[in-house]
């Protein structure tokens, strides 16, 4: 008990000092990423629309600077963090409780960069779709606050890569049982409903550009999981119908 607290205690040592690392290198990589962040909007703004980035205190500056660098942080330091926490789960499971878990976190991130990268293309049509909306009032100018901008971006970012991790909630829920291929295609309309209810939830914007960008991959990433889910579920049929393989014979001689 004593030694499993003691682990305990350093890997939360340990992941705190890997976020601090994780900090330190955001605070460099911070200007490169607010460029890349406010080329993307500028470039999506209608070229007739007046528009200027703009602080309203002299400190606001810095704690951008701040609280952009620890989000950087965080995500340097994520995936080291998740081992440590993976590390210190892992002794205590079963070899086949392990198993699924190591096949699935590869694809877990891959299926987050896939979210990335789609909400990438879909924030130029966004703002752009925002933006339009200004030339309803004449005589006016977008002055827009940097950490506004930058921190929706790595919301929607974000909310597009969980968004992405559907087919992983879908095979673990058809896994544990809780819902089969019959109940997934009976009701796939439901699901279908179900899936631009979250978009239209999870997307801070809430535009309709976002949604649907949102929602027509994640249906797509949805049938795909239902026919693994189909397939998976007719192997495991297949391999109970067939039953343990015969003992070999011992008593018999060659």
């Amino acid at each position: 008990m004593v030694d499993h607290l003691e682990e305990l205690r350093t890997r939360i040592f340990r992941s705190l000092m890997l976020l601090c690392v994780g900090w330190a290198a955001g605070w460099f990589l911070e200007p490169w990423l607010y460029a890349q962040i406010d080329h993307l909007v500028r470039t999506s703004i209608p070229a007739h629309i007046k528009y200027t980035d703009a602080f309203h205190s002299v400190t606001e500056p810095f704690f951008f600077k701040l609280k952009l660098s620890f989000s950087i942080g965080i995500a340097l330091a994520l995936p080291f963090i998740v081992l440590q926490l993976w590390g210190f789960v892992a002794p205590g499971l079963k070899p086949s409780e392990r198993r699924p878990i190591q096949r699935m976190a590869p694809l877990s991130v891959l299926l987050f960069a896939m979210g990335a990268t789609v909400c990438w293309f879909v924030l130029p049509p966004a703002f752009d779709w925002f933006a339009s909306y200004l030339d309803e009032y004449p005589n006016t100018v977008l002055m827009q606050k940097p950490q506004d901008i930058v921190f929706f971006t790595v919301k929607m970012i974000t909310s597009f890569g969980v968004g992405f991790q559907l087919p992983i909630l879908v095979f673990i829920l058809a896994k544990l049982g809780f819902i089969g291929p019959e109940t997934l295609t009976k009701y796939w309309r439901h699901s279908v409903a179900i899936i631009f209810f979250l978009s239209a939830a999870i997307t801070p914007s809430g535009d309709p550009v976002s949604l649907m960008m949102m929602a027509i991959p994640l249906t797509l990433l949805f049938v795909i999981s239902v026919a693994a889910v189909r397939i998976t579920h007719k192997k495991q049929i297949e391999e109970e119908a067939r039953g343990p393989l015969d003992e070999p014979d011992e008593s018999a001689t060659a």
